[in-house]
């Protein structure tokens, strides 16, 4: 429908102002660690604890026993508790490499190399299943990590095969098959060529540029390999009369499994785990290890995320890394970062002390560490909080919203904790409470529960609470997406009636929902004067009175004598 009158006219115009304003996109929590398997320096999202066990795993062993990562511990109660989307960001120490997989023969042997070779996405040595199968089938080094290959139903006449992507610890009887591709060609011509649908991607971090760089011409849609290299490449693989062309057919893979080897890249030996954690090893890696991701995710146009965590990272021993952390997030300014204090063992001096030397509203402490039984591997094992808040937070979203406080008995309870490293009483609680810190408090008949909702801001001011500084995260998120389309826009007034028709009504819905006493948006002549215009700017003043929390409450039992009457 024309919009503008171009000879004289009468234009009847539809102003519809029934439109629901787009809500803020929903964006999940974000963690960096050491994970069992998956890929190094490669943020990536999953949606289940499932997924994230199928890409990152769950238990490994050092030594002649058995952990978890707190990493994998954290995403387990995070999804537990109704979280939705969690960034995983892989780190490591040493070299690490991807896993290659064994000759793929073509369906004669004319040619000494491979039709074709896969590599897997996850990186070191436990994606190698390398080693020959026994009388079933089953491979002495495979395991439910690694993977293998099959070539099935090859077919010269058409030119296409199936590739199965198996678990390593299945057999011939009982394969476990992960995915399943069919009707795969080697002709790059074609739809089906084996790259275009498999992928071919190469994810690579840059330190320099701090970017991930990418090699390779076809998205990956395999979640577990890529195609590393093609040598028998069959382009137009069919005559002019439809027919296979002799020089091709011998370039199709043979029906054959096969392994993945050559990778590099293990747990540090001796690494501490749990409670033993120090300050040069926190789970086999150091402070520097954790240093790329940290870099990366301050990068807010390519990673978005409400809370971020690094359960294994803490403020005494590494200053610098949580330095950069919490400059990372209040420059970003759409995420909390939930910071671990001290290690296992310290006092409430101690971890006061430590809070004592941040102050940002854009960061959060609780203390003490708390004993869990490791839902991989069975044992009751101790873990810093971090560990656990995640879950609290996917709790408190799932059940209220991110400006309701994520503590208390009906949103902060922790069920899946045995015991916090300390009974605190009263008096502790109290001190805590003052340095700053939020403490897990230990209840009879109620259990663990988180009991403080401070930032570690020490100006009072309505910013020193966590619900708070999570309310102007959403509300920030959402307006400036609002604001971001009326870049470039005409300054008229219309335009500012677009932004205050979307935001109004949305700030509207949050008080509503309980997250403002009162607001208003002014964006109009008052603060865009001509001389504003003039400088190519528009300018919009959002005031706010967020919603305040019960945390002390007094009640007053009022004894009277007999005939008293109360007071009205």
């Amino acid at each position: 429908m024309a919009e503008t009158l171009i000879s004289p006219g009468v234009l009847a115009r539809e102003n519809d102002s029934s439109f629901v304003s787009q809500q803020p996109v929903t964006v999940g929590a974000a963690i960096i660690g050491p994970t069992v398997k998956g890929p190094v320096e490669l943020p990536t999202v999953v949606t289940s604890y499932s997924e994230y066990v199928n890409t990152f795993g769950d238990v490994l062993t050092s030594g002649s026993n058995t952990y978890s990562y707190f990493t994998s511990i954290a995403a387990y109660n995070y999804f537990l508790n109704g979280g939705e989307t969690l960034l995983v960001s892989r780190v490591v120490s040493g070299t690490y490499s991807e896993a290659t997989s064994s000759a793929i023969s073509a369906s004669t042997q004319a040619s000494s190399q491979p039709a074709f070779v896969l590599e897997t996405i996850s990186e070191g040595i436990i994606m190698n299943s390398t080693g020959p199968e026994d009388s079933s089938g089953a491979l002495a080094s495979g395991s439910s990590n690694n993977i293998r290959w099959q070539i099935v139903n090859p077919n010269t006449a058409s030119g296409t095969f199936n590739l199965l992507i198996r678990r390593g610890d299945d057999n011939t009887n009982s394969p476990v098959v992960l995915e399943t591709w069919t009707n795969l060609s080697l002709d790059p011509l074609a739809s089906n060529f084996v790259s275009k649908v498999i992928g071919d991607y190469k994810y690579n971090y840059n330190p320099t540029t701090i970017q991930i760089e990418v090699s390779g011409s076809y998205p990956n849609a395999s979640k577990y390999v890529r195609v590393k290299s093609i040598n028998l490449l069959t382009p137009s693989y069919f005559d002019n009369n439809g027919i296979a062309k002799p020089q091709y057919t011998s370039s199709i893979p043979i029906a054959a499994s096969g392994t993945f080897g050559i990778a590099t890249g293990d747990v540090k030996a001796g690494a501490n785990f749990y409670d033993t954690i120090n300050s040069s090893n926190t789970q086999g890696l150091v402070g520097a290890n954790y240093t790329n991701m940290i870099d990366l995710l301050s990068n807010q146009d390519d990673y978005r995320f409400n809370a971020l965590f690094t359960p294994g990272l803490y403020n005494t021993d590494y200053t610098s890394q949580v330095s950069s952390i919490i400059a990372n997030t209040q420059n970003r300014g759409d995420n909390i970062f939930v910071l671990d204090l001290v290690p296992y063992g310290s006092s409430v001096t101690t971890a006061i002390g430590q809070a004592a030397t941040r102050d940002t509203s854009y960061t959060a402490a609780y203390w003490p560490w708390c004993q869990i039984q490791d839902p991989a591997t069975g044992k009751n094992v101790w873990v810093p909080a971090s560990t656990m808040i995640a879950g609290v937070y996917a709790y408190n979203d799932s059940v209220a919203e991110p400006w309701f406080a994520p503590a208390g008995i009906n949103r902060g309870g922790l069920s899946t904790v045995i015991r916090a490293e300390q009974k605190l009483s009263q008096t502790n609680r109290d001190t805590l409470y003052q340095g700053k810190v939020n403490p897990i408090a230990t209840f009879p008949g109620t259990g663990t529960v988180v009991y403080g909702q401070k930032t570690l801001q020490s100006r009072a001011s309505a910013l020193d609470r966590v619900n708070v500084r999570r309310l102007l995260i959403v509300l920030k998120s959402y307006i400036s997406q609002v604001a971001n389309n009326l870049v470039f826009e005409q300054n008229t007034i219309a335009t500012r009636n677009q932004f205050l028709s979307q935001v109004n009504p949305y700030l509207e819905s949050v008080q509503q929902r309980q997250g403002l006493y009162a607001f208003k948006v002014v964006m109009d002549d008052t603060n865009n004067t001509p001389d504003v215009i003039d400088r190519n700017q528009l300018i919009g003043q959002i005031y706010l009175q967020p919603t305040k929390t019960a945390e002390f409450i007094y009640l007053d039992f009022n004894i009277t004598p007999t005939g008293a009457t109360f007071p009205v």
